[in-house]
């Protein structure tokens, strides 16, 4: 496992001087109330003795102790909401009601234990705020139907989006946290989106429109958090919402989008120095969400996203490491559109440093339309789900994922019910093309490379392996029967068949075609949790092949299905209702 060299920041003046003052605020209040104390615990702030009165260091503990304790309450699934639930078919009913039945009141009773609302993207948001502009789209065209985005105008008459949704969260015992895209850029490629703030600082962007960068996925409308009025604006962004909602905590998602300073966008290394700037933000963001905590008497929450690997978080400006030892953040969401290493290492890493840890199970992105409709299938979340839990993680993030009724949300937060429902594990569940927006990221890529991105070609003679983990126990004394399938998908059936195929070492019968596919049975026992190896040889007699995908398959059923049925996008869309 890679385990990287942490970055060492060191606080400034400026910070210290912040967190000073807060302290100086929160003196009077009672020793209930979560204050910026906590930073005192971190080791980050330092005060004189006079300042250390037994009562103020009672307080202290006690603070700090109903934080770490609302931090640890569990969270079986978190739900990230991009809060486009307005963002319909033209002529719906533009009622709160009907906001909330797009993706939130089906989930009363489900495993959702909190909601992570996003309100919009930079600076442009649809709750209510002195400090941002409004966030009100103009109805477009899809295909032939014709969409509108309704829900700022909840906050005309009435609780906004966010009120709303605190306020039906809290009566049905779900958190809702706020979530902010830190650097949202959906702006570079729709001028619609770009607010007004960055149209008169350009100066805080990494670039112009007509600009191209050789790095950060050419986000030439990406803020750079090198410029002190970008880092003012974002805590003030955070205070607003902070102190004018009732949420219970601030989410700080980094992974949209990886990049916050030129230097990545031009290939090159980002600082030690601009690494501090970060770290400062961040002791600022929790110095002011103590304070606001103090304030309202319970803890305001800090949680972040960020890749599942320190090496290239810090090579993004993000010291995640030393955020964990100054206690600047309680929860750790890891991972989205990519997977760097085996979901044991940010485990281990949070949980080091008593910070709890969520996988986050993101959409698939792979240009092959079988591959992905294999990936999005509840089969293969369920297997996601297990290797999440097997690994120690303390609750599933599910990100982009927005149907209120399916299944999963009543399924993968519970380890001991997946155990016995139908898997699937393909070779690779992630696309690694996000990796490539910092230079050189790949070298932290600590886990095989998906097959769908590197296909095998198998000459006449030659010879394959691949690597399928398997987060399940097969033969668990379960009182289900277990069957399993191997899959291969090639680019062509016919060439293909003369594969021999074995799976640890065990010889598996002949193929049956299924479409494109090619299905292996197999033998429960032949399966092991963690690393499977697939062996493939080609005759010499053979015409060769390219291998394109393949998966193992658990059910527990009394007859298998067609893979040409059960990866159609008809099966897909059905069964994750």
């Amino acid at each position: 496992m890679q385990m990287d060299t942490p970055n060492r920041a060191v606080a400034s003046g400026t910070g210290r001087k912040i967190e000073r003052q807060a302290l100086r605020r929160i003196g009077t209040i009672s020793l209930g109330a979560l204050g910026c104390l906590t930073l005192l615990m971190s080791g980050c702030l330092k005060i004189e003795p006079s300042d250390e009165t037994p009562a103020r260091q009672k307080a202290l503990v006690t603070l700090r102790a109903e934080r770490r304790e609302m931090a640890h309450k569990p969270r079986r699934i978190i739900f990230n909401n991009d809060g486009n639930d307005a963002f319909v078919p033209a002529g719906e009913p533009h009622t709160r009601e009907n906001f909330l039945s797009k993706r939130t009141a089906p989930l009363v009773g489900s495993q959702v234990d909190a909601i992570f609302f996003c309100t919009g993207v930079f600076n442009l948001y649809n709750h209510h705020s002195s400090e941002t502009e409004p966030f009100i789209i103009k109805p477009r065209m899809q295909g032939n139907t014709r969409l509108e985005d309704w829900g700022w105008e909840l906050g005309r008459h009435g609780p906004d989006t966010l009120a709303t949704m605190v306020d039906f969260g809290h009566k049905h015992k779900i958190e809702v946290f706020w979530s902010m895209r830190m650097n949202d850029t959906h702006d570079s490629s729709d001028p619609g989106v770009l607010c007004q703030w960055k149209r008169e600082h350009p100066d805080c962007l990494m670039g112009t429109y007509k600009e191209k960068f050789v790095a950060g996925g050419n986000r030439w409308s990406a803020l750079n958090y090198a410029m002190p009025e970008v880092r003012e604006k974002v805590v003030r962004i955070l205070r607003d919402v902070a102190t004018r909602y009732d949420v219970d905590g601030l989410e700080l998602d980094f992974m949209r989008s990886p990049v916050y300073f030129k230097p990545q966008m031009l290939g090159k290394p980002v600082t030690q120095q601009q690494c501090d700037l970060m770290t400062d933000m961040l002791r600022r963001v929790r110095a002011m969400a103590d304070e606001t905590a103090a304030k309202r008497g319970r803890p305001m929450l800090i949680a972040i996203r960020v890749p599942d690997s320190v090496g290239f978080a810090s090579a993004l400006g993000l010291d995640v490491v030393r955020w964990l030892k100054e206690d600047l953040v309680d929860m750790m969401a890891v991972s989205c559109f990519f997977q760097l290493n085996p979901w044991e290492t940010s485990v281990q890493l949070g949980h080091q440093y008593g910070v709890p840890v969520y996988p986050s199970l993101s959409e698939p992105r792979f240009t092959n339309g079988q591959s992905q409709r294999v990936r999005k299938s509840p089969e293969c979340y369920r297997g996601r789900a297990l290797d999440a839990w097997q690994a120690g993680a303390d609750g599933i993030y599910m990100f982009n994922y927005f149907d209120p009724r399916s299944r999963l949300w009543r399924e993968l937060g519970d380890r001991d019910t997946l155990q016995d429902m139908d898997q699937l594990y393909p070779a690779g569940t992630m696309a690694t093309s996000m990796i490539g927006w910092l230079a050189g990221g790949m070298q932290w890529m600590n886990r095989p490379m998906p097959l769908p991105e590197k296909p095998l070609t198998i000459t006449p003679g030659g010879k394959a392996s691949i690597e399928i983990s398997v987060a399940a126990t097969v033969n668990n004394q379960s009182k289900l029967t277990p069957c399993v399938q191997a899959r291969l998908l090639v680019d062509d059936v016919a060439s293909a068949k003369d594969l021999t195929v074995k799976l640890n070492d065990q010889a598996l019968p002949d193929s049956v075609p299924a479409g494109a596919w090619l299905e292996y049975a197999v033998d429960p026992s032949a399966v092991k949790q963690g690393v499977n190896r697939l062996e493939l040889t080609m005759p010499a007699a053979g015409n060769g092949t390219k291998l394109l995908d393949a998966v193992l398959q658990i059910w527990y059923k009394s007859a298998a299905i067609s893979v040409a049925d059960e990866f159609s996008v008809e099966y897909v869309e059905k069964t994750v209702k």
